[in-house]
């Protein structure tokens, strides 16, 4: 339904996701009100979340996705984080969504120290009973900061900082764990401490772009407010990546960090669950509204089956970011090997149209017969870029409405629903019309 009077160059979806952000979830009615008021398709499946829809933050579902990719880096390094204590210095603070509900999946985390755009918290032997249990009361406590941890139970040397302040002391302990000798930063010369910290984590779940590859300028980043703070890849001490965040660092950083044997995805793949949760809410919704439609279910009736869904979604969603870093990781194991193929796949979607090296800062011909010189495969996010491309590839086929009426499809389509909406519909509809209806997931 492309509207009157206006150029538009690309063509026709089955429908459009429209994932609310921080600040504007509370827009999501205004806008499925909007959707009901012009008769669109989707009634009040045009805009997730909102009253009747799924809360990102009460399901902690970008956070926890972002863990499945957390825990699968350590397990590779033989450390399982739900059992073993590991250090984490992160950007973000209890308030927020993606840092807050983060910092509370483990028993295990230790925090040395974070920052948000008000203050510094240093840490740096923390109890992680106590700990935890201090953020969890933060993460409950309206708007609160850094500010309103109880002093008592940081660790000696430890504190919280305003970023104003003119410069930061730093205890001895302090200075061990983040790896400096001095004894006192400015907080611009701290916080770039903090990134380079030698830890096992680096959690991100704030907002701006903290790291860029050495051959990219603080202009090309376009994120002026951090660029006094930004660090390069090779400067990252951590093992580890998360990226709970968009946009934390650039493509090519990324690249960089895991040439250097640092282990990280792309902010796509660590944050994904939260438009996943949006994407099946909104497939969940066209189904059932086929059922209220044919009378056989009330709209009340609808809204309490999902509610009732949502732990199931939730498992869903993490079965989705399970995978995808499984396939990565396998893929990962044979780099080298593997290197031939996945060159003759970035060939294929280029040809096709469905890629630019370019502007995916992917590897050029001449990059790779040095890459096979060496012995050395594509990196992780760049692996991620092409299982993106190739997944978007695959739905459009599968989108192919000649390929959702057949009955293979449409069983295939419907098996994403197996859960209690299936059985409460698989009786009422027709699978190849629902299929034919709605898009599959891939």
């Amino acid at each position: 339904m492309p509207p009157p009077d206006v150029v538009r160059h690309d063509p026709d979806d089955p429908y459009l996701v429209v994932a609310a952000d921080k600040g504007t979830a509370t827009f999501s009615d205004y806008a499925n009100v909007i959707s009901q008021e012009y008769g669109f398709w989707l009634d009040d499946a045009f805009a997730s979340g909102g009253s009747v829809g799924y809360d990102h933050k009460k399901m902690a579902i970008t956070a926890r996705g972002a863990w499945e990719s957390v825990k699968r880096h350590f397990r590779e390094m033989g450390v399982d984080t739900q059992t073993q204590d590991f250090t984490v210095v992160g950007i973000g603070d209890m308030s927020g969504d993606v840092f807050g509900n983060g910092m509370l999946l483990s028993p295990h985390i230790r925090l040395v120290a974070a920052f948000d755009h008000r203050h510094i918290f240093l840490d740096p032997n923390p109890d992680t009973a106590v700990s935890l249990a201090e953020r969890g009361r933060l993460f409950g406590l309206d708007r609160s900061s850094w500010a309103d941890y109880d002093p008592s139970l940081i660790s000696a040397g430890g504190g919280v900082f305003a970023r104003s302040a003119k410069t930061i002391p730093l205890s001895p302990a302090v200075q061990a764990v983040l790896g400096v000798s001095s004894p006192a930063l400015a907080p611009n010369e701290l916080m770039r401490a903090i990134l380079q910290a030698p830890v096992d984590l680096l959690y991100n779940g704030g907002i701006g772009t903290y790291v860029k590859a050495t051959r990219e300028t603080h202009l090309q980043v376009s994120d002026r407010s951090n660029d006094v703070i930004r660090v390069n890849g090779t400067d990252l001490r951590c093992k580890v990546v998360a990226e709970g965040g968009n946009l934390g660092l650039t493509q090519l950083g990324r690249i960089e960090f895991a040439q250097r044997g640092g282990r990280i995805n792309t902010d796509a793949i660590d944050n994904s669950a939260g438009v996943d949760c949006s994407d099946h809410e909104v497939n969940i919704k066209i189904l059932l509204g086929l059922v209220v439609t044919d009378g056989e279910m009330t709209e009340k009736q609808r809204n309490e089956l999902l509610a009732e869904m949502t732990e199931e979604v939730g498992l869903l969603v993490l079965q989705d970011n399970y995978y995808q870093t499984q396939a990565l990781s396998i893929v990962g194991r044979y780099g080298v090997e593997l290197l031939d193929a996945e060159a003759r796949l970035m060939r294929y979607l280029e040809r096709a149209g469905r890629l630019n090296r370019v502007i995916e800062f992917l590897p050029s011909d001449e990059e790779i017969a040095e890459r096979q010189a060496v012995k050395q495969g594509f990196t992780t996010p760049e692996r991620a870029v092409l299982l993106a491309i190739a997944r978007c590839g695959s739905t459009t086929r599968c989108s192919n409405r000649r390929c959702r009426k057949t009955r293979s499809s449409a069983t295939w389509w419907w098996s994403t629903f197996r859960s209690r909406c299936a059985s409460v519909s698989a009786s009422r509809c027709n699978v190849t019309r629902c299929a034919a209806k709605s898009s599959p997931r891939i």
